[in-house]
């Protein structure tokens, strides 16, 4: 079966300060399982940072690149099944909690929460990577 690839990158083009040359992409869609590549508070499209040093508005960011994600792929929010949340500071964890809730309000998925030392880069606090199947 091939698997169908949603937005391709090469890292040497997202993470130019880093001397790196990998092909991935942003979400793999392999039968009817729905993988998505940790989603942080960056722009899909330009790159940009959005809400540096502000937990919640970093996890709105994440949020909003899930909802785009699974569209792209002919899913929404309510198929996720598994969500992997990584912060960079525990005291994070109630404000990117009630944000994640609320989007996923009524959707019931699997969570795993870790505090890890850091993310790719210092000014992303919040990392989610999500598992979802196809309606």
């Amino acid at each position: 079966m091939i698997h169908k690839r949603i937005r391709p990158f090469n890292t040497k083009d997202t993470y130019p300060e880093q001397r790196l040359d990998n092909d991935l992409c942003q979400a793999v869609v392999a039968g009817k399982t729905i993988y998505l590549r940790g989603q942080v508070a960056q722009d899909l499209d330009t790159r940009e940072n959005v809400a540096v040093g502000d937990p919640s508005g970093q996890a709105e960011k994440v949020m909003a690149n899930i909802t785009l994600l699974l569209g792209e792929c002919g899913a929404g929010l309510e198929t996720i099944c598994k969500v992997t949340v990584y912060l960079t500071d525990i005291r994070h964890r109630e404000p990117v909690y009630r944000v994640l809730g609320r989007w996923m309000k009524g959707v019931y998925p699997v969570f795993t929460g870790l505090v890890v030392v850091a993310l790719a880069r210092p000014e992303w606090l919040v990392e989610v990577d999500i598992i979802a199947e196809l309606p």
